[in-house]
């Protein structure tokens, strides 16, 4: 059994923050998903621009081996029309130096990095997470920079689920952080992004989560407690909405807006709000 399969066990403990148990269940879900692939679907492309399967697994490697405090590959990747801004290009170091090898033994390097990653993170001390770090989103801690990891591992787990054509893990306690972090972004996207008129509702009914509203009021949207009232209605599974909110380009056609449909268009042709 791999250290990353062992690390799914329910383990948590007051002093593990969940974050930590959450990566261990998508990284093992990765795993999962990623052991069953054939030889010919590692270069299948994905709707996360210029990226294939492995490519997605790639980064995943890549971004936690330099957590590990492991060099960037001494590697220069060439002008590639995906790559829009610096960030863009330092994830592609990674990305773009591991394209010759095999999906297996990129895989194999996978299990190896998150399962040293993952015995790093559970010894992480209250102070050592409070810890000011500069996330891609900005100034933030430690702990916050561990809730971005969950989201950033889910996404392009669902970039490759969508890819190979095996939906899975929509709901449960890692998908659930990656969606309580992105539906933070939705008053943005309502008020400023899509310009919501001023005293309209918008609900998200995202799989089977809890509704998200967020109503206009003084120009900017504000997250509402009650979703009575709207609007309009977006209903969406969990692997749409995270395909929304990417840009990706293979999102499904299977968004049910209910109400002011010109607005729910709006705030649809918005939403690809991560970098």
């Amino acid at each position: 059994m791999t250290a990353t399969a062992r690390a799914t066990c329910p383990c948590h403990t007051a002093d593990v923050p969940a974050s930590v148990d959450n990566l261990a269940i998508v990284w093992a879900s990765v795993d999962q998903l990623c052991s069953g692939l054939p030889d010919g679907q590692w270069e299948l492309p994905t709707g996360c621009p210029g990226w294939t399967v492995k490519d997605n697994l790639s980064h995943l490697v890549d971004y936690e081996a330099r957590a590990l405090g492991r060099p960037a590959p001494a590697h220069g990747p060439g002008p590639l029309p995906h790559v829009k801004n610096e960030m863009g290009q330092a994830n592609e170091i990674g990305v773009d130096a591991r394209r010759p090898l095999p999906g297996a033994q990129v895989l194999a390097e996978f299990r190896q990095v998150t399962g040293e990653r993952l015995a790093q993170l559970r010894s992480l001390t209250g102070p050592q997470l409070a810890e000011p770090v500069v996330t891609p989103a900005g100034p933030g801690t430690m702990a916050e920079m561990l809730t971005l990891r969950v989201m950033d591992s889910w996404m392009h787990e669902q970039d490759i689920r969508r890819a190979t054509g095996c939906p899975g893990h929509s709901s449960g306690p890692a998908a659930g952080e990656a969606l309580g972090y992105l539906t933070r972004f939705l008053p943005y996207v309502v008020g400023k992004r899509a310009a919501a008129p001023e005293g309209s509702k918008v609900v998200f009914r995202i799989g089977g989560s809890a509704p998200v509203a967020v109503q206009v009021t003084g120009g900017r949207g504000v997250q509402a407690a009650d979703p009575d009232g709207a609007t309009v209605t977006m209903a969406m599974p969990a692997a749409t909405f995270a395909a929304l909110v990417g840009g990706r380009s293979d999102v499904p056609d299977d968004v049910d807006i209910t109400g002011d449909r010109e607005l729910g268009q709006r705030v649809l042709e918005s939403m690809g709000y991560l970098p």
